[in-house]
């Protein structure tokens, strides 16, 4: 059917492309996946407390809280922080700030499977089996396992099997909501990310020794294309391979190599943010916080327009 074709075009994207983009030969792919700043504003609390609020809700939920009242603002805010008290002891710990932020920031991901999920959810049960994911994305190929159009279908369905059980934490092979969003998007979890770089290797290296190459490494880079000359940027990566990818100098890259390169160990802006937050707002200094610290600290953490307007007022009292 048209919609399986659809769902089909879909997995090959997700299999083939997890962190890379579609490029022209001469531009480089990019592979390497980096965490995503919290704002584009500002971190400067002396003038406002706008970064904070993309951090604390996204950049378009922040915008809602723009027009409510501090009252208003208070109420949502305590609702919200009966969500982030995962544990519902009463406190908010750094951790539970930590996985909030993130989750805030991961919303754009968790519309996207929203939209697919009454997709592959058949029978309306709330969960999604492999059975049923298999069925809907490879049922054509199940009814002809040697199709005319030569892809490999049995190695793709086998390597969306292997991610599907990786992203099953509890391994009953029905995925909630959260286990299906880390099989869509498996880069975006600590417990996938040996499988984003198995499924990176697998996709460069071409001879199947489970090791990358120079010649590998680039190739996945850029295709000459009749080029007679190589772009300066391939050069440059060619000595990025010898000198800071290939460490202990064997001539190609291992799993922990590459998991260096495209995984970076990078500044984790969400746990700054949450170790922000809480010294600002942790009035006894116990290490945790209180609803009462969290709302008493309302326009750090989301703010609204009157609050904006007293401060612009208290700001500009020379006029």
């Amino acid at each position: 059917s048209c919609l399986r074709m659809e769902l089909r075009t879909l997995v090959l994207y997700l299999a083939f492309c997890v962190v890379c983009a579609v490029s022209k030969p001469t531009d480089k792919k990019e592979r390497v996946h980096h965490d995503p700043k919290l704002s584009d504003k500002e971190h400067d609390d002396t003038e406002n407390f706008d970064y904070d609020h993309d951090a604390f809700l996204g950049a378009n939920e922040a915008k809602s809280f723009e027009q409510l009242t501090p009252e208003e603002s208070k109420e949502r805010l305590g609702m919200i922080v009966d969500q982030i008290d995962a544990n519902k002891d009463g406190y908010v710990t750094e951790d539970e700030l930590k996985a909030w932020i993130k989750k805030a920031q991961k919303k754009y991901i968790y519309d996207n499977v929203d939209r697919q999920w009454k997709d592959f959810d058949a029978n309306n049960d709330g969960v999604i089996s492999w059975e049923e994911y298999r069925n809907v994305t490879y049922g054509t190929f199940l009814d002809d396992p040697d199709p005319e159009d030569g892809f490999n279908y049995k190695q793709m369905m086998m390597r969306d099997e292997r991610r599907f059980k990786a992203a099953d934490q509890d391994g009953d092979m029905i995925a909630n909501k959260e286990e299906f969003t880390a099989f869509l998007h498996p880069e975006e979890y600590d417990h996938m990310k040996d499988i984003v770089v198995l499924e990176s290797m697998e996709d460069i290296d071409k001879n199947g020794d489970g090791f990358i190459d120079l010649e590998e490494y680039i190739g996945d880079m850029y295709s000459h294309d009749g080029d007679s000359q190589e772009p300066e940027w391939v050069k440059t990566e060619r000595e990025q391979f010898v000198e800071f990818r290939d460490k202990n100098k064997d001539g190609k890259m291992d799993k922990e190599e590459t998991r260096d390169w495209i995984l970076p160990s990078d500044y984790d802006h969400a746990e700054a943010e949450a170790k922000h937050l809480v010294y600002e707002s942790d009035a006894d200094k116990d290490g945790k916080l209180t609803r009462e610290e969290i709302i008493n600290k309302y326009d750090l953490f989301v703010g609204s327009q009157a609050t904006d307007f007293g401060e612009a007022l208290l700001r500009h009292d020379e006029f």
